[in-house]
């Protein structure tokens, strides 16, 4: 895995080989990233990695000078070696150890980036019931956005708040928005 731009432009890391994670593409990450970029100013954004796993998206993000990201991911390990190497890195990343569902269900916070990396071997149920925590809960800030990876066998694009998706390789990125 490595780090594709900002402060630690091409820094490989290591993630221990027994986490149960399958990190998204440096291709499909450099494609979301350039999305990203024309949206927002990467800066400012307060960002949450959900299924967060090596926490590949949330070193990308902090490596690009996002100061607030949470990474949330059910694996005791996937959490130990996001704190610490955000920690070894001096990335302001908060590493929390829950379930994503009930994470979203009792979550106060509000985010301008909600970036979900489920199984892809989950139903599409599943996937919608992250769109519709985060959409009941309004956990988008003003024009904020939600993005879903999963693989081409699962289509999104009939929920309420869709608003596109991009395919990069065997990942696809859907999009959604608080406007309907």
């Amino acid at each position: 895995m490595r780090i594709i731009s900002g402060k630690y432009k091409g820094k490989r890391l290591s993630a221990p080989k027994k986490l149960p994670v399958r990190p998204t593409t440096d291709m499909a990450k450099e494609g979301l990233f350039n999305i990203l970029n024309n949206r927002f100013y990467l800066d400012e954004l307060n960002v949450l990695d959900l299924f967060s796993g090596t926490g590949n998206i949330s070193f990308e993000f902090a490596s690009r000078g996002s100061e607030e990201i949470t990474a949330v991911d059910s694996y005791a390990g996937c959490v130990q070696y996001i704190s610490k190497t955000a920690k070894e890195l001096d990335f302001p990343i908060t590493s929390i150890k829950s379930d994503v569902f009930k994470f979203l269900e009792r979550t106060p916070e509000k985010f301008n980036l909600i970036f979900a990396d489920p199984p892809y071997s989950f139903e599409t149920a599943q996937f919608l019931a992250i769109a519709n925590l985060v959409f009941q809960n309004e956990l988008l800030k003003e024009d904020g956005l939600l993005v879903i990876e999963h693989s081409d066998q699962t289509d999104l694009s009939e929920h309420s708040h869709f608003v596109e998706s991009r395919k990069y390789g065997g990942s696809i990125f859907s999009f959604f928005t608080i406007a309907e």
